[in-house]
């Protein structure tokens, strides 16, 4: 082999493994400084580093981040979900977070989610989503499941031209922003009877209520009284019912390592809605 032979060789090695390198780490089109401005069907194998805001490889090159479809099944489809009895009677629990994405909340429940390997449900107010597109975008690369809690979160009753608006338009941003279509919809306060229910029934939505609530709302409560309402009130296939958003929810923060921690001791395992829905007898 004669030396130019030889340099060729080294030089099309050298480019061969720094095009393999940037492929790993970099998903097509997007540079380090523009990801987080891109929807979630273009971040292949990035996440977001809450600490930078920048997009750094975390994941192995094989891994995918697709974009999610939430179905139901069949049997829940235009139905009522309060719980689910899971297959043998199996510890399973699932976590249901109101009223995001919000700014600082959903940032540090995100973090302990993640530290402590748990999956939640998020159910996402079209507006607070509007203000807060990377945290939702961070929330479905994480892989939690994503639910629609309408638009602007009203209580009142409306027409079906309203209803329709409150959640089409939060599908559609949920859509745009992510890449996500979802058949979980939660109406407001667990109002079943003011025209949201109806019109998400007949998209064959499962509307999603809870079996159990931190009461984390209640102003006057401390942090360790939500932990008490979880734990004391758990059983297997139960949602429970937690918020990150519409207000100030600094003690939910605070109640929940106290609130995974306890029910793992418990012996219970967290799965998404969706992951229950598929477990149910």
């Amino acid at each position: 082999m004669t030396d130019n032979s030889f340099k060729r060789q080294q030089i099309i090695s050298i480019v061969a493994i720094a095009s393999s390198v940037t492929a790993c780490s970099i998903a097509p089109g997007i540079s380090p400084q523009s990801g987080l401005n891109q929807p979630i069907s273009k971040i292949h194998t990035a996440l977001q580093d809450p600490a930078k805001g920048q997009i750094n490889a975390h994941l192995p090159p094989s891994v995918k981040v697709e974009n999610p479809t939430f179905t139901v099944p069949d049997k829940f489809q235009g139905k009522t979900v309060y719980k689910v009895q899971p297959n043998n009677n199996e510890k399973v629990i699932a976590l249901s977070i109101d009223d995001g994405p919000w700014p600082k909340t959903t940032l540090e429940m995100l973090d302990i989610l993640k530290q402590n390997d748990v999956k939640a449900t998020f159910f996402w107010v079209g507006q607070a989503l509007e203000a807060n597109p990377d945290l939702a975008k961070r929330e479905v690369a994480e892989g939690h499941a994503i639910g629609n809690h309408t638009w602007h979160h009203w209580y009142r009753r409306m027409d079906e031209a309203t209803a329709k608006s409150e959640i089409d338009r939060t599908a559609d941003l949920i859509y745009k922003i992510t890449g996500v279509k979802t058949s979980l919809f939660r109406p407001p306060g667990g109002f079943l009877n003011n025209g949201l229910a109806a019109y998400a029934k007949s998209r064959k939505d499962a509307v999603i209520m809870w079996s159990l609530t931190s009461a984390d709302t209640d102003p006057h409560a401390k942090p360790q009284a939500f932990v008490n309402n979880v734990l004391k009130g758990a059983k297997p296939g139960f949602i429970v019912l937690m918020h990150d958003g519409g207000g100030d929810r600094h003690r939910t923060v605070e109640a929940l390592p106290q609130i995974i921690n306890g029910l793992k001791q418990q012996g219970y395992r967290f799965v998404t809605i969706p992951e229950l829905l598929k477990m149910a007898q």
